[in-house]
């Protein structure tokens, strides 16, 4: 199980050294990124997961693929998603998958993904802001969106002042959260 969560680190690493050396703006996003930020406030309560989801830009994609390429990741679009897998053989689960910024991931959610922009230095890659994180777990609000988010909370990174910091028309949401912590 270690060597697991550790190849997830790796491919994190690995992709990061390539975009940054292209000079390809990104930000870690998904379910890793909610580790990082809990990993901040208590290593004891990071939750695992399997795959690395960067936020890239639209315009930047042939880049990222050229970038990531150097280093052994094929892009693929496959079901309406952009992924990079580890060599021709590397499986979607275990891939590098693609979340492009400022676009509605579905139709249906009520805002656009973050800009790249709106990310730190996490060390050895770009982080979202834990802000802009907030945002997409909420627009998206999945069962597994709502179990990151209550990690956040959790740990401390969010309290109750948080209705008032995002936008109104996902602030019922957070509230739900914070009404029904189970």
């Amino acid at each position: 199980m270690a060597r697991a969560v550790e190849k997830v680190r790796e491919r994190l690493l690995l992709a990061a050294r390539a975009l940054e050396a292209d000079r390809v703006p990104y930000a870690l996003v998904g379910g890793l990124a909610v580790a990082s930020w809990v990993a901040r406030v208590d290593e004891a309560a990071v939750r695992n997961t399997r795959d690395v989801d960067l936020l890239l830009r639209r315009e930047d994609l042939p880049r990222a693929a050229i970038a990531l390429g150097r280093v052994g990741f094929v892009h693929r679009h496959a079901a309406g998603v952009d992924l990079f897998t580890e060599g021709p053989q590397g499986k979607a689960r275990d891939a590098v998958h693609v979340v492009f910024a400022r676009e509605k991931v579905r139709p249906e959610y009520l805002l656009p993904t973050p800009d790249v922009v709106e990310s730190e230095p996490a060390g050895e890659f770009q982080l979202l802001s834990l802000e802009a994180l907030v945002r997409m777990k909420l627009t998206s609000f999945r069962d597994r969106d709502r179990v990151h988010l209550r990690d956040l909370l959790e740990v401390g990174l969010l309290d109750e002042s948080w209705c008032a910091r995002v936008p109104a028309e996902l602030a019922g949401r957070l509230r739900d959260l914070f009404d029904h912590p189970e």
